[in-house]
């Protein structure tokens, strides 16, 4: 369970940066940020739980000091969402410190030959209480391995509590941003990631404290209260995105697409500044609309979709928006796929034949043909999908001819 939520957080965090990097410096942050802490859950199962001394030769502290990155990238992002503000200053390179630290004493180690390590590898695959006990870095030697261990998630928590903060202050003074401008959801979403993060790190601070400091170094093994509370808050933190599909789709609040009116364009007079934000307010929902217009625009004009090899991407091309905006808007909007949607075109195209009497010059695999399906067990199908009965059903019933020719 654990290996397979990490590689779920390493697929969204790959879907933030590909789809939204280039145009939301902030979901860069949001991504690094489900990167580091689904490679701390990787790290976790390969060190406690694999078995494995090649893959431990390969994970152990070798991408430990990636870690006191996630701290960093979750403030990065959240300040990002409250101040409309992605760029980072000179003072930011701070936030790096405890990383560089960390990496300064690990570097004897990651630079050691890979035949020492897969050494190391064997005693932690056979008896992983070891890495309690061995002190990999300078800062082991100086401060224990208890302290260092607990260093990661405590700085993780001053940085979730610090962004708690910004959070509310963000709420309390009422301020306004684009993140959450008409954008409900983004409260939503925010109070969620924090609160799954929060109760994963309360959670793992309490497992290191017991192992190192309890001498209870079961915790780690065994089920008890804090292995499910850290469960749930891994699981929920690394599903989240998914239940926000605007966070990982980066549906744009002003986008290019929609070009925003001067204030005194919309009235033709001046407008007060609540008119004005009641306008813009209104930009997410008026750009929705217009990739529904557009959409239907030129399916009926061009009629795309009686191709066989229409898709959504051939269709994103067509009408100039982003194939996840598409996507956004079928799922979310229209609450259907793209392929209900133009099989739902083609049935209709040959209700059309049928009323223009073609039921009675051709075969059901001939309009079927015509209407973009590649076959008739297809066509009857999407026919009865969309109507309820089946092709030769609906033309007995419609009595489009009187004479029905068989396929």
């Amino acid at each position: 369970m654990l290996l397979f939520l990490s590689l779920l957080g390493i697929f969204s965090a790959a879907l933030l940066l590909i789809f939204n990097a280039r145009k939301f410096a902030s979901s860069i942050y949001l991504g690094l940020f489900f990167l580091f802490v689904s490679l701390y859950g990787v790290n976790q199962h390969v060190l406690l739980y694999s078995q494995s001394a090649f893959w431990i030769s390969i994970i152990y502290t070798n991408i430990t000091f990636l870690h006191y990155l996630i701290g960093p990238m979750l403030f990065w992002y959240i300040r990002s969402l409250t101040t409309d503000d992605s760029r980072l200053k000179k003072k930011d390179l701070w936030h790096l410190l405890p990383m560089l630290i960390y990496l300064s004493a690990a570097l004897p180690y990651i630079v050691t030959p890979y035949a020492y390590k897969l050494d190391l590898a064997h005693l932690i695959a056979g008896n992983p209480d070891f890495i309690g006990s061995y002190k990999v870095t300078v800062l082991s030697e100086w401060l224990g391995n208890g302290i260092v261990y607990l260093s990661r998630p405590v700085l993780v928590l001053i940085y979730t509590v610090w962004s708690v903060v910004i959070f509310i202050q963000h709420v309390a003074h009422g301020r306004n941003s684009s993140a959450f401008s008409n954008q409900r959801f983004m409260t939503q979403w925010v109070f969620v990631l924090l609160g799954f993060l929060f109760l994963l790190i309360t959670s793992v601070i309490a497992l290191i404290f017991g192992t190192f400091f309890l001498d209870r170094p079961q915790l780690l093994f065994t089920v008890n209260a804090f292995q499910v509370f850290s469960s749930v808050g891994l699981a929920g933190l690394l599903v989240s995105p998914f239940l926000f599909p605007a966070i990982l789709y980066g549906l744009p609040k002003v986008p290019e697409s929609l070009p925003v009116p001067e204030p005194g364009e919309m009235t033709g007079e001046d407008l007060t500044e609540d008119k004005e934000n009641a306008v813009l307010l209104n930009l997410e929902s008026e750009y929705l609309l217009m990739i529904g217009q557009k959409t239907e625009a030129y399916m009926n004009d061009h009629r795309s979709f009686l191709v066989a090899d229409d898709n959504l991407n051939k269709l994103s091309y067509l009408v100039n928006i982003p194939a996840h905006h598409l996507a956004y808007f079928f799922r979310e909007v229209k609450k259907q796929s793209f392929n209900d949607y133009r099989n739902e075109c083609r049935v209709n195209f040959s209700i059309e034949l049928m009323q223009e009497g073609k039921a009675s010059e051709l075969t059901l695999e001939a309009i079927a043909i015509l209407s973009g399906f590649g076959n008739r067990s297809t066509f009857s199908r999407a026919f009865k999908k969309t109507e309820g009965v089946t092709p030769g059903e609906y033309i007995k019933v419609a009595n489009f001819k009187q004479d029905f020719v068989p396929s």
